[in-house]
């Protein structure tokens, strides 16, 4: 009888700690699908859209580094596109450049990392 009755607590215990877990999981997603909700992006006056590219040296995968830069410069204020090739190692940034200007972007790309791993070289606008 003392063995069902242990045998009938793990199981109630077992259910209540997976069915808290997927509920936890659930509140996960939805804070994930929020921060991975696109910034909407202001229209750019003609005058003042400007592009630069420029090379990024460090960058070791496609998905991890490349997306990473790539996210982080789109959702700068007043950047309306930014693209990250990480075949070849090249970014192409449209901004507003009342707003931003190369010394920013070379900025944020090498603070993406941890300030030593990315280094942004021939910046063209």
């Amino acid at each position: 009888m003392k063995f069902t009755k242990t045998i009938a607590a793990l199981a109630i215990a077992g259910l209540v700690f997976v069915s808290c877990k997927k509920e936890e999981d659930k509140s996960l997603a939805v804070a994930n699908a929020e921060k991975t909700t696109a910034k909407e992006h202001k229209a750019i006056a003609a005058e003042n859209v400007q592009t630069a590219s420029f090379s990024i040296e460090g960058m070791t995968c496609a998905v991890g580094c490349a997306k990473t830069i790539e996210k982080e410069l789109s959702n700068l204020e007043g950047v309306e596109k930014a693209t990250v090739d990480f075949d070849k190692k090249t970014a192409i940034v449209v901004f507003d450049k009342t707003l931003q200007n190369s010394e920013n972007l070379t900025k944020v790309v090498q603070e993406t990392g941890d300030g030593k791993t990315y280094k942004v070289s021939n910046m063209k606008s």
